[in-house]
């Protein structure tokens, strides 16, 4: 009987030291400070232009329902203007090269004055 005493006292005690942990014992100004949000270890890298490694390399910290969406979208958006540049670099570049080609197909049609032809 004694033990079961002892047992429902103690149950009590981490009660009552758990609730004022939670609750707040009165020194403090709320019952549990705010966390610091995680925010990526190691971001992209803004001096350059990003590559497969970088993009590897990303892990995004983990929130209670799931990823921090601000850094996910942070990511998304600097991925999607990369994409953007490059895409529209290419069709500059592609564009150059059909010109050079058209340009250097005409030259080579264009008969020569001069040899063989008399007037």
């Amino acid at each position: 009987m004694v033990m079961f005493l002892f047992l429902v006292i103690a149950l009590a005690v981490v009660v009552a030291a758990v609730t004022l942990a939670v609750v707040g014992g009165g020194e403090s100004d709320g019952p549990l400070p705010d966390v610091t949000p995680e925010r990526l270890q190691d971001p992209l890298p803004p001096d350059r232009p990003l590559n497969r490694a970088d993009i590897d390399s990303l892990r995004f910290p983990l929130t209670a329902r799931g990823y921090r969406m601000a850094d996910v979208d942070d990511a998304l958006s600097r991925l999607g203007a990369e994409l953007a540049e490059r895409d529209a670099r290419i069709a500059d570049l592609e564009s150059a090269l059909a010109g050079a080609q058209a340009a250097a197909h005409v030259s080579m049609e264009k008969p020569e004055h001069g040899h063989g032809e008399q007037r």
